[in-house]
């Protein structure tokens, strides 16, 4: 059972989460910090509900909303037509 994925973008399993939490004694926060669950492409939309509640069972502690979900724009923004595959003239 601990082979469970919980964040499928990050790959961390229950496994991970445990373990984690053990070996540092860390809150809620320090486990999704030292693990990066929920920080993925999906940024949490997706396991959010599954880690908290993992880590409520494992950590004693109620996660918060302490990491919000954010939109974040691409490094380096482009145009449309360089997308498409266009020469810019």
């Amino acid at each position: 059972m601990d082979k469970v994925i919980i964040c499928r973008c990050e790959e961390v399993t229950l496994e991970d989460i445990k373990n984690t939490a053990e070996k540092h004694h860390c809150s809620a926060r320090e486990v999704k910090l030292r693990k990066r669950a929920g920080m993925g492409y999906c940024g949490g939309r997706t396991c959010r509900p599954a880690l908290d509640t993992v880590l409520q069972e494992v950590t004693g502690e109620v996660p918060g909303d302490d990491m919000p979900l954010k939109v974040q724009p691409p490094v380096r923004p482009v145009t449309l037509s360089v997308l498409g595959g266009q020469k810019q003239s």
